[in-house]
């Protein structure tokens, strides 16, 4: 992965900003993208002198941001490898109550913005290239309250899968990445909660927390030449959750009240 360039989408903290650490400690330059340029910064001053890193701020729904982001990435660095779609609206709630403009911002920044990102790059995407959209496990089973968000996430699956189908002879492979929910500065107000407890961690096989340094390993690997023949896949990071029927021994024990 020596000298290729990446542009991630939300590269100003949580799960973004570990890509962009990851990425760069496989010899990556990466382009990292947010709406705050105090954030960016910060990660500049956190990796100066132990990669290639540039960054711009832009609003990622704006119209003229793909352009922009693209045009940052080629004249910085000459060249393109890499795109990850991380940057999303942590917007949910039940159908019922999600409002057109609650739908209209989930759509916009999650949807809308990876499409015309990644259309805006592959004019420069060739041989050994790869696109990554950061999802959820939420858009790969219904879950009470996800509404927009769930749409939206199994949406970007549907985009991944056209892109694998569309440019795999062009050599540009494109995955998606389905975390389970992880534990980040967005999250953390909730994680101890009872009601989190009962609906994550005990219904998940593995013990312990997923990282971002777990989300941000499997994107290096899909992002390198070691995954040179995966195209067209989700991949769940998720502890088991997604696939079993799982739950804790302490929760089936649990008696009623």
């Amino acid at each position: 992965m020596q000298g290729k360039v990446a542009i991630v989408t939300g590269g100003g903290s949580g799960i973004g900003e570990g890509i962009v650490r990851r990425l760069g400690a496989k010899g990556v330059k990466v382009v990292a993208t947010g709406r705050s340029q105090a954030k960016l910064d910060r990660v500049g001053e956190a990796v100066r002198g132990s990669m290639d890193y540039s960054s711009i701020a832009v609003d990622i729904t704006a119209g003229d941001a793909p352009k922009a982001i693209v045009d940052h990435a080629l004249g910085t660095f000459g060249r393109l490898d890499i795109v990850v779609n991380n940057a999303g609206s942590f917007n949910f709630g039940p159908v019922h109550s999600t409002t057109d403009d609650m739908l209209d911002e989930v759509l916009a920044i999650s949807l809308r913005a990876p499409f015309r990102l990644c259309r805006e790059a592959l004019p420069h995407l060739g041989e050994g290239s790869s696109i990554l959209f950061i999802g959820s496990t939420w858009g790969i089973y219904g879950t009470p309250g996800g509404g927009a968000y769930s749409a939206v996430k199994a949406g970007l699956i549907g985009l991944m899968q056209t892109l694998a189908a569309e440019y795999g002879r062009q050599g540009v492979r494109s995955n998606y990445i389905a975390p389970t929910v992880v534990r980040t500065e967005m999250t953390d107000s909730f994680w101890d909660l009872d009601f989190f407890r009962r609906t994550n961690h005990e219904l998940t096989p593995l013990a312990g927390e997923c990282t971002v340094e777990d989300i941000a390993n499997m994107a290096a690997f899909l992002a390198s030449d070691e995954a040179g023949f995966v195209n067209g896949q989700t991949i769940a990071v998720d502890g088991g959750i997604s696939t079993t029927r799982f739950l804790d021994p302490a929760a089936v024990a649990a008696e009623r009240k």
